[in-house]
């Protein structure tokens, strides 16, 4: 389904969405036809094509990922879990300081936006449901949570199981 406001153009086998948020397209798979209606696009798979009705709603599930990113876009937010555990924003670079002997620079791809709403809370933003995951990821990666005092780098909503210590 196509949200209001969101615009669809077709190019080949490349679909175009622009809307409120940005503008973001998907390439569809030669194994797919589609076909662009008034309010919906239709995916179908070649009868010839092996794996094509797997394919047929892969595409369909990324070009709904597009309209909802162009119409309202996607956003991930993690939380810093630990004592002197600090992110800051310096222009387009995110600056960390994770317990770690030196502070980490995270440089942000042009296609997200991330925000520290505070020193222990980043928000990621963005269209491309992908991008924004996988930047969440990445800063997930430098210091992941880990099991014993739950310090670390998750996920807003996230739950950490936690492991009891050692007994002598």
């Amino acid at each position: 389904m196509i949200p209001p406001g969101v615009e669809v153009n077709v190019a080949g086998r490349t679909l175009h969405a622009k809307g409120a948020r940005g503008q973001g397209s998907v390439l569809v798979h030669p194994s797919v036809v589609f076909e662009c209606c008034d309010d919906h696009v239709e995916f179908a798979a070649v009868e010839a094509a092996a794996g094509g009705v797997a394919m047929s709603g892969t595409m369909r599930a990324l070009v709904d990922n597009l309209m909802i990113g162009v119409s309202r876009g996607f956003e991930r937010r993690l939380a810093l879990v630990g004592v002197g555990f600090r992110a800051q924003v310096k222009g387009d670079t995110l600056n960390l300081q994770l317990g770690y002997s030196h502070p980490i620079d995270y440089a942000i791809a042009a296609s997200v936006t991330v925000e520290t709403p505070s020193a222990t809370e980043i928000v990621i933003t963005g269209v491309d449901k992908q991008k924004v995951g996988q930047v969440a990821a990445e800063i997930r990666a430098l210091r992941p949570p880990e099991p014993y005092k739950g310090k670390g780098v998750c996920y807003k909503d996230e739950r950490i199981r936690r492991k009891e210590a050692k007994k002598k």
